[in-house]
């Protein structure tokens, strides 16, 4: 199987009704609307996503619903567990239910050492031909997914890409140092994508996308397509969004940029709870005020992207 990893992949969230059951309607909205301003993937059952709420039959109602709703787009499903046996459990679900490719997170809750890292990529690859993504985010999850590690990765056609979250820009520089094409590189942190898509990754596994899809896109093609004064003009008008990204409330956050913008609800998950009182005010204000300054987008569909 196989899956082109370039683009925009909205992290996308878990729609929520006030009985705390899933909002499927809301759920189809919102994804229309990424799909409808070009983005280039879904990833579902992430962070963003509340997936370590969801049980796996609402996984498998979300999955479902979004591969019927996306057609030729590609779904990915994220896998973050504790234990390699339950990894390789989702990871041939997600290939029942018709998922195109996986994003691999290391094991939750215990911080494995290089080996038992490295052992546990290999289990879950061994396991299923589908696609992969490694996401490498040692600041949130404490395990960095080393060079030497993804050297040793190699031997596996289907570890294809990675989720680049170290939050250290060089680390694009890196891996194409390392490993010239072999890895397709995608941002992983809504405030340094452009600067690593400057820097030679493919794609943009995004946050913010999900209340702005048609800026995200935007940045994406204008890079691509070299009309980079362009590109910069708007992620600068975006910046102070894309840094709601970076915060342990993220989920918060960005459902609330949501639900401003008519593409989701502020509801969340226990053991999350929605924003009150001066926080929610002040996030709400950045919101606001980005929302009241959208700048005018050029045809970016249109435009050819190398």
């Amino acid at each position: 199987m196989s899956i082109s990893w370039k683009g925009i992949f909205p992290a996308f969230t878990t729609k929520f009704t006030a009985d705390d059951t899933l909002d499927l309607a809301l759920f189809e909205k919102g994804l229309q609307a990424q799909l409808d301003a070009g983005v280039d993937g879904i990833v579902l059952g992430g962070s963003l996503g509340e997936a370590s709420t969801l049980t796996t039959e609402e996984k498998e109602t979300l999955v479902k619903l979004a591969i019927d709703i996306a057609g030729p787009v590609p779904v990915v499903l994220n896998i973050a567990e504790g234990a390699t046996k339950e990894a390789i459990k989702q990871a041939a679900l997600g290939k029942s239910w018709g998922v195109k490719g996986l994003m691999l997170l290391p094991p939750m809750r215990y911080k494995t050492d290089d080996r038992e890292t490295l052992t546990f990529f290999r289990a879950v690859a061994q396991s299923t031909d589908l696609p992969i993504m490694i996401y490498n985010n040692p600041v949130d999850y404490k395990i960095e997914v080393t060079l030497d590690i993804f050297e040793q990765l190699q031997e596996f056609d289907n570890i294809q890409a990675v989720k680049e979250s170290t939050r250290d820009v060089s680390n694009v520089t890196r891996m194409i140092n390392y490993f010239g094409d072999r890895y397709k590189i995608l941002c992983g942190v809504d405030t340094l994508a452009m600067e690593e898509l400057l820097m030679g990754a493919d794609g943009w596994v995004g946050g913010l996308v999900t209340a702005f899809p048609r800026e995200t896109v935007a940045v994406y093609r204008l890079i691509k397509a070299g009309l980079i004064d362009d590109a910069r003009a708007i992620y600068r008008w975006f910046l102070p969004l894309l840094e709601l990204d970076i915060h342990p409330k993220l989920v918060q956050y960005i459902k609330l940029a949501e639900a401003q913008v008519g593409l989701g609800s502020e509801y969340v998950r226990a053991p999350r709870l929605t924003l009150i009182g001066e926080e929610r005010e002040r996030v709400l204000k950045i919101i606001n005020d980005g929302i009241s300054s959208r700048p005018e987008l050029p045809e970016y569909m249109k435009m050819e992207v190398s």
